[in-house]
């Protein structure tokens, strides 16, 4: 135990690490060091334990401009007008602050993950959300201030909400999962590193922000600790408080700073404040540039007088960033924020202001009041440290799949209904997907949201979501496979080319080898899925010990977000029907396998395998995709996944409901031989549902590809939707699908 002002702390660094901290400096540490270190040594900041088996991923790739390293990923989008221009994308948890003070926690992560994409010189063109709620009462109200807090943070500044998923298992009551993603578009040339660029020794250290307050002190180590409810009120104090309308004006006035610089030529660099505060960022950013910082803790605006030096140097405080610039470029930037965007009149204390110089000397020194307080090897301060764990690799349900039959007529209603299928619209539509006047397919619309970000191009920017809770408590292997697959099934369904990847690793203790063994298993099967369909991964972020104090571990969640590219807008869709006539294709082979499925929760077989997945077929069938698309033989698809085939024929039919269209599907006898109807109709091995214009052309296509489609279907001219022999009116099946979570926010309602 430690203290400062007589304040007993804990620090999270094990008694090994303490001891190397100790040999490393050769001497006993202080109070800033100590905490500096319990920062930068956290899981959440080192990946001590992950980042052996993060070198397993692809990370290159044509598109790939930036990868794994800094702030965000950077990817390749297309020209217009001769200008060269770029994705911006970073993926993030805020798993622990979430379950602590969920509408702070949530609404600070879609924070943090903003300021990444921002950090890179881009502007804001979307966020999305990947959710995992737990179903007691208690779950029920942390899931409604989780929605409300990235609702009322994302729409003060501005960003579009395109994308997200929602699932409810009671495996999650005690950990709650709030994965955000935030994308951005920038000019190649404009892009902004988060490192020190050579030759930068001398140059000016300015913060950015927020005064610095009491709040977010030790977040990095709480991160990275499983959660205890007896803690829940001391740990509400390493959450940090959210600042939508700063952050806002923050946005502008360095959008505003990125024009100048770009008029100037100069390249600097800008890094965002999260784990270890003002020690975390500076001493990353220079680090990353093989130099050093001394930085004037005295010099760091603050909300209130007195704070200690350990609060100003690591305490986790929101809306910051750094730039590192020439002393002669320092007073334009403080002019930019303090005059032009008067920051200070924004909020108390708010401002620009010069706290540091990059230095040749590779070291991090800190002073207080003209007092060292910290002085370390910066190298070992930033290089982290490994932690070889040992690992138990799980083994997957082996017993085979036997042919289940269905009662379609019970059977589909209630399936719509069912927690993981029902429409979302109740928390989607509390986020506003359309600011900006940018969102070409909002969220809900679609397997992927789409916006269109370069006014006057027909450049569109594609965003789909993969992961499933149900399929990793059962093989996180084929979990994290079909996490990759459906991701960029998604963004395919609409017209969008896959060309890179996002991952959130979600897991629970690392000290625990069986734990800890799903997460290598899932790596491996992120490797194998992504190296097949040609995707890297070009950001992320592992989020481990999501257990309670109980040893209760969440399910194995790897979460992947695919980013598509569209080199003309004007030829995506929806998969909602639009012609009566049109044929209805499948593709992707129906197999018996329930392992996982929604279904078997009806019939049987929740612990049977999941269905096998051939990701080399599958890119052949998203090749066939676009190519059909490029040349109009086809009007829309649906990616199968939750709720299978009849739930994806159901959700094509609830989209053209205004248009009085239904669809007929033939009896899965003729598309399905061998397979019995719970599989067919209800199965959730990964495909499309297509709507297929010009049959002669898109079947002609099919064959260069070398896939076989199957002929399911037509699109009627009634709002019904028959099944086989089975006949549903279309208006009472979107009824029971739209039914569920209408009652979300009403606490007197069972939760889901």
């Amino acid at each position: 135990m430690l203290d400062v002002n007589e304040q007993p702390l804990q620090l999270a660094l094990s008694p090994d690490e303490r001891e190397r901290v100790k040999r490393g400096l050769g001497r006993e540490p202080s109070i800033v060091e100590w905490f500096a270190f319990d920062a930068q040594w956290s899981e959440h900041c080192s990946y001590k334990s992950s980042r052996p088996f993060l070198r397993r991923l692809p990370t290159t790739g044509d598109a790939v401009i930036i990868g794994p390293g800094e702030d965000s990923g950077v990817v390749r989008l297309g020209q217009h007008a001769g200008k060269t221009y770029a994705v911006v994308v970073a993926h993030e948890s805020h798993n622990h602050p979430s379950q602590v003070v969920p509408f702070e926690g949530a609404a600070t992560g879609i924070g943090g993950i903003v300021r990444d994409v921002l950090c890179m010189g881009a502007h804001l063109i979307g966020v999305a959300d990947p959710l995992r709620f737990g179903t007691s009462r208690e779950s029920r109200y942390i899931a409604q201030g989780v929605v409300d807090g990235i609702a009322s943070y994302g729409n003060a500044i501005g960003v579009p909400n395109v994308g997200g998923d929602v699932y409810f298992d009671a495996r999650f009551d005690d950990n709650v999962l709030v994965n955000v993603v935030a994308l951005g578009i920038v000019e190649e040339s404009g892009v902004i590193h988060s490192r020190a660029p050579r030759g930068s020794a001398g140059w000016d250290i300015v913060l950015v922000g927020k005064a610095t307050d009491r709040s977010g002190f030790g977040g990095a180590s709480f991160s990275s600790l499983q959660l205890d409810a007896a803690d829940a009120e001391a740990n509400k104090g390493a959450v940090q408080v959210p600042d939508a309308f700063l952050k806002s004006v923050l946005m502008r006035a360095s959008y505003r700073v990125f024009d100048v610089l770009r008029e100037e030529g100069l390249e600097v660099a800008f890094k965002d404040l999260g784990a270890g505060g003002v020690m975390g960022c500076t001493a990353e950013i220079v680090a990353s540039g093989g130099l050093g910082a001394r930085i004037e803790l005295d010099k760091v605006p603050l909300a209130e007088a007195n704070l200690p030096p350990p609060v100003i140097a690591v305490g986790e405080t929101q809306e910051r960033m750094c730039w590192v610039v020439p002393p002669s470029f320092t007073p334009r930037l403080l002019a930019i924020y303090n005059q032009e965007f008067d920051l200070p009149g924004v909020a108390r204390g708010a401002q620009a202001a010069r706290i540091g110089t990059v230095t040749e000397e590779k070291r991090y020194v800190a002073t207080h009041h003209a007092q060292t307080v910290m002085d370390v090897d910066i190298e070992f301060l930033t290089g982290g440290i490994l932690h070889e764990r040992p690992y138990e690799l799980p083994t997957p349900p082996r017993q085979g799949s036997i042919a289940r039959h269905a009662d379609l007529k019970d059977l589909l209603p209630r399936v719509l209904a069912d927690r993981d299928v029902c429409s979302r619209s109740a928390i989607f539509e509390r986020y506003d997907g359309v600011v900006r006047g940018t969102t070409a397919i909002p969220r809900g619309y679609a397997d992927a949201g789409v916006v269109a970000p370069v006014p006057g191009a027909p450049l569109g920017v594609a965003l789909g979501l993969g992961g499933n809770p149900r399929y990793g408590a059962l093989d996180p292997n084929r979990a994290a496979v079909q996490a990759v697959v459906e991701s960029a099934r998604n963004v395919a369904a609409v017209g969008a080319r896959p060309v890179a990847l996002t991952d959130c690793l979600n897991f629970g203790d690392a000290d625990d080898p069986r734990q800890f063994g799903e997460f290598v298993t899932a790596i491996d099967g992120l490797a194998q899925a992504a190296t097949a369909l040609s995707l890297p991964f070009v950001s992320g972020n592992v989020s481990l010990y999501n257990t309670s104090a109980g040893g209760k571990a969440v399910p194995a969640s790897p979460i992947v977000a695919c980013i598509g590219s569209i080199a003309d807008i004007s030829k995506i869709a929806s998969p909602a029907l639009k012609a009566r006539g049109s044929s209805l294709y499948l593709l992707g082979a129906r197999q018996d396998a329930l392992g996982g499925s929604v279904v078997a929760r009806f019939v049987g077989g929740e612990q049977e395998p999941l269905p096998e997945i051939d990701p080399d077929q599958v890119h052949s069938e998203i090749a066939l995709l676009l190519d059909a698309y490029a040349t109009y033989a086809i009007l829309g698809a649906h990616d199968i996944s939750d709720g299978g085939l009849a739930v994806a024929v159901c959700e094509m039919t609830f989209g053209a409901r205004r248009r009085g269209l239904g669809a007929r599907v033939y009896s899965c006898n003729l598309w399905a031989k061998g397979i019995g109807t719970a599989g067919a109709w209800f199965g959730e091995a990964g495909g499309f549902v297509l709507e297929v214009a010009d049959v002669a052309a898109f079947e002609e296509l099919a064959k260069t590809h070398g896939v076989v489609p199957l002929r399911i279907g037509e699109v009627t001219e009634t709002a019904c939707v028959v099944l086989g022999d089975a006949e549903f009116d279309a208006v009472s099946l979107c009824e029971a699908w739209s039914a569920p979570l209408r009652g979300f926010y009403d606490l007197s309602e069972e939760a889901p």
